[in-house]
């Protein structure tokens, strides 16, 4: 028989053992997938059974004695559908050996014919082909593909569908996305590919819009509370924008009757098994017993998974949230609330984007229990006040001479509620925008990675194929355009700082000195004392803490490579260096090697300010965190650092006392006042040195250092008042723990190989130490997942093991927030 024969008979088989019959959108996706030549997108809201469909591609290739593989972005979900698909194929009549696992640290099964992979494992053996037979592969399933747009990690499916070999067909599922027809397009443009578009908009559970007008949150939740098992408008996910917000409407929620008295009986029962004594623990199960939970990355992990628990035990009527849920872990409510339609500090809000409002509307309806499924907006407080006194003003009869009735229309205009006209507000006009938006596109985000730039770089040297991935982007002319130009700057800085041989050689006499540059920027110029010339006006130190790469970066980066416009590398020549760039995963890697260089001078606070650097947080917590202004300067600033920025003109030096003079005494100097601390300093040599180079943020800040010093987690976030924060800072630390050992593989000049990894594992024992103590089982989850999705690394972490699961899948749900929490760590 013909493929198309054989896969028309497999059609049958597989709509005859399905379960029960198939949605009209799973049906005309399964019939696409069986007569396509060469794949399939399929665009469905979530929901809709998309797992059925993918499961049809595993199917024939079990059928045929193919290879097929399942990737998917995150590893929660990819243990899931592992699990998942081991019974299917026990099911159809086949062994669970026949489908394997494999993530950067874990190989199950890996010579099965049905491989579960991370979306990175899939790329990395497409980019070492002749370790692996591509040419009995027939199927490639992406699932959740709209991560295809996400500004980081998007590149991964991007250079797969690139280099997946002709005979390889996609089964793309996606979420509804805007302009999926554009994308087919450039599919069959760019890479040669004929797939059939399936499109579903229909939610399996559908999506009831109330706008309340007319009440304040804790008026409309008792209401939704009432009723019975079938009317009652709870469980409910009530989103915030920010995570204070959240606690403080949980404080107002806890007195309420949410409740029905099997609930808070069993949630007695619940609670009483919690032994937290520590930082919020008390308050936030206080909370729990009053039906409220508290649900963001402020929380630590453990305190999350309780949430999670009882929430979808039915036992929580109420789940305070931010955004951030609604792309991640998938709660089971009945209903939505959102508190605001903008978002932003105080002064500069702006309206939320369509895409996050369909994530968050999207949460609402659980398939296994509800018919439908409730949004509830409501406009500013403040509004509320208005039409209520409107309200009662308009039923006062405007001609009335009625003496009681005139006084208390008097009374009322007195009170007249009024908006701040520092504020924004929304209307429902608002709501009905968001509502009727078009989804999100699908489109190339983010610039080609320096670290993946340098692994392409040694395979092969070729720049040719690196121009072809960035020229068939899905962009529009000028983004490629300014894409292959960015390329040309990124070898040049490579090639200008000795990781790579461009041949032909590239005019030398074009490329302008970093530190020349420098002396031109008269607004880095500091003194050492914090002392800077009155003239130049310059930023604050706090606007150096706070800034964005561009306050710490030349002014038009584009610039700092001057290049003949017909200049074009044929080739780019890995040196022995580039090695280094491979080893930066958590931290930019052309900062890591410049940092790697500095820390053998450096004594250990030094060296744990400029590790924690490199790790973004949050911008609401730099207050809590700052770098001490007594803490004593270390050797690396005073015999390295502040030498060269001097003589570079970057900041100036301490005028010596005059002999015979006394000293005047150090006056109190504020914080947005002070000198440049330690990690401003590094960074400002870096610009020096690379300053084209502005795409990463770096901070001074002392957390990990201070957690250090005071030796206990709960002793620190409760003297910083970060107890409510607590999850921020010890995600902090675990990241700190897996940036060092990324450090460890390389050696400082002037140290011995022995001393240095000595001296991190002091620090990150001490971390890990600390981090056990607070969460085992995240701290655990998080160095065990530490290699787990990494194009560069690959399999190489991955242990070799021989599992098979239950006959009987786990129930089908949505990833964890390892997801929204362990994606932050890893990657």
């Amino acid at each position: 028989m013909t493929p198309a024969e054989v896969r028309s008979e497999l059609s049958l088989k597989y709509l005859e053992q399905l379960p029960y019959p198939p949605y009209p959108v799973q049906e005309e996706a399964l019939l696409a997938w069986f007569a396509s030549e060469q794949g399939v997108l399929v665009c469905a809201p979530t929901g809709t059974g998309k797992t059925m469909i993918a499961q049809a591609a595993l199917f024939e290739a079990l059928h045929t004695n193919t290879i097929a593989y399942y990737t998917t972005p995150l590893i929660a979900l990819t243990e899931q559908k592992f699990a998942e698909m081991q019974a299917s194929a026990v099911r159809w009549g086949f062994k669970a050996e026949d489908v394997g696992l494999v993530t950067g640290n874990r190989r199950v099964n890996p010579d099965a014919k049905v491989l579960v992979v991370v979306a990175e494992i899939l790329l990395n053996r497409l980019l070492h082909a002749e370790g692996f037979d591509f040419q009995h592969v027939s199927a490639v399933v992406m699932d959740e593909f709209h991560s295809f747009a996400d500004p980081e990690r998007g590149i991964v499916w991007e250079l797969s569908l690139n280099m997946l070999p002709k005979q390889v067909r996609l089964l793309l599922l996606s979420a509804t996305v805007g302009n999926a027809v554009e994308f087919t397009n450039w599919l069959d443009r760019c890479h040669g590919r004929k797939i059939d578009l399936v499109e579903g908009r229909e939610r399996k559970i559908p999506l009831t819009y109330r706008w309340v007008p007319d009440q304040f949150l804790n008026e409309l939740l008792v209401d939704m509370a009432k009723g019975d098992e079938a009317s009652r408008k709870t469980p409910a996910l009530v989103f915030a924008f920010n995570r204070d917000e959240c606690w403080s409407v949980a404080e107002q929620l806890k007195g309420l009757d949410l409740m029905t008295p099997n609930q808070k009986t069993a949630l007695n029962k619940e609670c009483d098994k919690l032994e937290w004594s520590q930082g919020v623990g008390p308050k936030l199960k206080q909370m729990l017993r009053r039906g409220v939970g508290v649900h963001h990355a402020g929380l630590l992990p453990k305190y999350r998974r309780v949430v999670e628990e009882l929430f979808e035990k039915k036992l929580l009527s109420v789940a305070l949230c931010t955004e951030t849920l609604a792309a991640g872990i998938n709660l089971p409510a009945r209903s939505v609330v959102l508190t605001s339609l903008v978002k932003g500090p105080f002064g500069k809000e702006k309206s939320i984007d369509p895409n996050t409002a369909h994530q968050i509307f999207g949460r609402a309806g659980r398939p296994q229990y509800d018919t439908e499924g409730f949004v509830f907006a409501f406009p500013h407080e403040d509004d509320v006040r208005i039409l209520r006194w409107k309200q009662q003003v308009d039923l006062i009869p405007e001609n009335t001479k009625d003496p009681v009735l005139l006084k208390k229309r008097k009374d009322l205009q007195r009170k007249k509620p009024t908006r701040n006209s520092n504020k924004k507000y929304w209307t429902e006009a608002d709501f009905e925008r968001l509502k009727t938006a078009s989804p999100a596109r699908l489109y190339s985000k983010g610039p080609l990675p320096w670290r993946l730039l340098a692994y392409l770089l040694k395979i092969s040297p070729e720049v040719d194929r690196i121009r072809n991935v960035v020229r068939k982007r899905l962009l529009d002319q000028p983004r490629v355009e300014a894409g292959m130009k960015q390329l040309n700057r990124m070898l040049m800085t490579l090639h200008g700082k000795g990781f790579v041989k461009l041949s032909p050689e590239p005019p030398s006499q074009e490329i302008e000195d970093g530190a020349s540059r420098e002396r031109q920027r008269p607004e880095l110029l500091a003194n050492t004392e914090g002392q800077r010339p009155e003239s130049l006006n310059l930023p604050t130190p706090t606007n150096v803490i706070d800034a964005t790469p561009k306050s710490l970066a030349p002014p038009v980066a584009a610039s700092a490579v001057n290049l003949p416009a017909d200049y074009q590398p044929i080739t780019a020549t890995p040196t022995p260096t580039l090695d280094k760039l491979l080893v930066f995963r958590a931290c930019h890697p052309l900062y890591g090697a410049f940092l790697i260089d500095l820390l053998g001078v450096a004594n250990r606070e030094e060296r744990v300010q400029l590790l924690e650097s490199v790790l973004e947080l949050p911008r609401p917590l730099l207050k809590y965190v700052r770098v001490p202004f007594d803490l004593s300067p270390g050797p690396l600033q005073t015999e390295k650092l502040d030498p060269e920025l001097i003589a570079k003109g970057l900041i100036t030096a301490k005028v010596p006392p005059v002999p015979g003079e006394e000293e005047e005494e150090e006056e109190f100097v504020p914080w947005d006042e002070r000198p440049p601390l330690l990690a401003e300093k590094a960074r400002m040599l870096f610009d020096a040195s690379y300053p084209e180079v502005s795409d990463f943020v770096t901070l001074a800040v002392w957390a990990a250092g201070e957690v250090l010093e005071y030796g206990n987690f709960n002793t620190y976030v409760t003297t910083k008042d970060l107890t409510k924060q607590e999850g921020l800072i010890f995600r902090h630390l675990l990241r700190l723990i897996l940036l060092a050992e990324e450090f460890e593989q390389l050696t400082p000049p002037g140290m011995e190989e022995k001393d240095w990894k000595a001296e991190l594992k002091a620090i990150t024992d001490k971390l890990t130490e600390t981090c056990r103590a607070v969460d085992p089982t995240s701290t655990e989850e998080a160095i065990k997942k530490a290699h787990a999705a990494d194009v560069v690394e690959g399999e190489e972490h991955a242990k070799v093991a021989i599992e098979t699961v239950p006959e009987q899948a786990p129930p089908s749900a949505e990833p964890e927030e390892e997801n929204a929490f362990g994606a932050g760590i890893v990657d």
